[in-house]
């Protein structure tokens, strides 16, 4: 006898095929939640004076582009450069060029846009103040969801502590205030 529930879903079609299709179409419509891109995630060798890039062709849809890099040999230090294509194109002909944000030359760092940004960008590991080969392990990503809501930050952990220990105080207060008015009640 099969059990239905509501007669949408019955026993014997679950254990037949017909639990495939939701579950296929429950992936699908995660898939297609995501807004969450990676473009690169890859290792490259650096020689000194020379640099590498990841192109970050935004046409149809601003997004918010972030990447970061840790440089895995035992020695040199790069850093990382977020610009137009157009700068990138200046550099390469050794031309005054510029740049939307840097880190500083270091072993590992990180750069995230703020902005939502369209057009056609780069990002840049530059070892050209580098006197040995790095090895840079580098991620680059894109957010299309990422600048259409405040930006998330965290508290300090001053203010984190003072949350919780007000937090604390209010909550034991409720729970001693309603405790007493119970035990009062009872006692009557």
């Amino acid at each position: 006898m099969p059990y239905c529930l509501q007669g949408l879903f019955c026993r014997d079609s679950l254990e037949g095929q017909g639990l495939v299709p939701i579950m296929l179409f429950a992936c699908l419509l995660l898939l297609a939640a995501t807004t969450h891109t990676e473009l690169a995630d890859e290792i490259s060798r650096i020689p000194p004076g020379e640099w590498r890039y990841v192109p970050v062709e935004l046409h149809q849809e601003p997004a918010r582009i972030s990447a970061d890099f840790v440089v895995q040999s035992s020695s040199g230090s790069v850093r990382l450069l977020l610009m137009h294509q157009d700068d990138l194109e200046r550099m390469r002909d050794d031309l005054p060029h510029g740049h939307l944000m840097a880190t500083p030359i270091r072993r590992a760092g990180r750069i995230t846009d703020k902005y939502h940004r369209q057009g056609d960008l780069v990002v840049v590991a530059d070892n050209r103040e580098g006197s040995e080969t790095a090895t840079v392990h580098l991620r680059v990503w894109v957010d299309f969801e990422g600048g259409k809501g405040p930006e998330i930050t965290r508290l300090s952990r001053s203010r984190q502590v003072m949350v919780i220990s007000i937090s604390l105080a209010v909550f034991f207060g409720i729970v001693t205030y309603s405790g007493r008015r119970l035990l009062r009640a009872v006692n009557r």
